[in-house]
């Protein structure tokens, strides 16, 4: 494989390495590019939950690809059509939300290859994804520098998770502690004794079918464990919480002191 297509986050997942990730949910370039230089192996442009589009996607695309870490989209739903978008602006590695049967996983994995393996659209010599089709032989190599992760977050998913490991073209399986929590009778509970061993459960289940593991968490104890039980890709904060959080205990300590401090000589406040 050329080194245009080559998708290292990928193989590092393949090879059972540890990759530690950080979710994107502000939907813009200028604080995608000041994630993407924090030193995280790859980061979640978010299209489920954030207010992105096509456009801001490709933007963010665009503002952290000098940066070596692996921009990783979750569509807001998994439908091929969306997905065949997202591959031909570039993006290679997906993680697909709330995927329950196999045949949702099999659907998925089809929707990333070309014909004669898959049904993606032939579009490449209009497309970012082979730099206008100045790759050469970016067909014949597309297939396999595509990432899929599918995300399992439901009972029934989990029900289903052995059946969905089966499927050929499936790089990796991210947990979704929140919804699954909700999906079980404990919403807003993720760390409830009950979620947390089906999560341990699971995670042990996609190890051993060979497939990567992944999750999210912003508490660093929890994620440790995670890792600890086999979990190699890890999403460890999310931009927003980050910001909302850190700007609350700001105003928190200088309004409950009173006076703001000096500002010191050539500060920008």
């Amino acid at each position: 494989m050329s080194a245009a297509m080559e998708n290292r986050f990928k193989q590092r997942l393949a090879h059972g390495e540890v990759v530690i990730g950080f979710w994107v949910t502000l939907a813009d370039p200028y604080c995608a590019e000041i994630c993407a230089g924090a030193g995280f192996d790859w980061l979640l442009i978010d299209g489920e939950h954030a207010p992105n589009d096509l456009r801001s996607v490709l933007s963010q695309l665009q503002s952290v690809s000098s940066y070596g870490t692996e921009p990783v989209v979750r569509p807001v739903v998994g439908e091929t059509h969306i997905i065949k978008q997202l591959l031909d602006i570039g993006v290679r590695s997906l993680l697909i939300p709330m995927i329950e049967t196999r045949a949702q996983a099999e659907a998925m994995v089809a929707a990333v290859r070309y014909p004669p393996r898959g049904v993606r659209g032939v579009g490449s010599a209009i497309a970012r994804a082979s730099r206008w089709n100045r790759i050469a032989d970016y067909m014949e190599q597309a297939d396999d520098s595509v990432c899929l992760l599918l995300q399992v977050e439901s009972k029934a998913g989990l029900e289903n998770l052995d059946a969905i490991l089966e499927v050929d073209g499936v790089d990796g399986i991210f947990i979704g502690p929140a919804d699954l929590s909700a999906s079980l009778g404990l919403p807003g509970q993720p760390d409830h004794p009950e979620v947390q061993t089906l999560i341990f459960e699971a995670i042990a289940r996609i190890r051993k079918a060979g497939k990567a593991a992944g999750i999210l968490t912003s508490n660093e104890e929890v994620v440790r464990g995670y890792i600890a039980q086999g979990c190699n890709f890890a999403a460890v904060g999310v931009d927003a919480s980050l910001l909302a959080r850190g700007t609350e205990a700001l105003a928190r300590r200088f309004k409950a002191g009173g006076a703001l401090p000096e500002a010191a000589p050539g500060g920008v406040y």
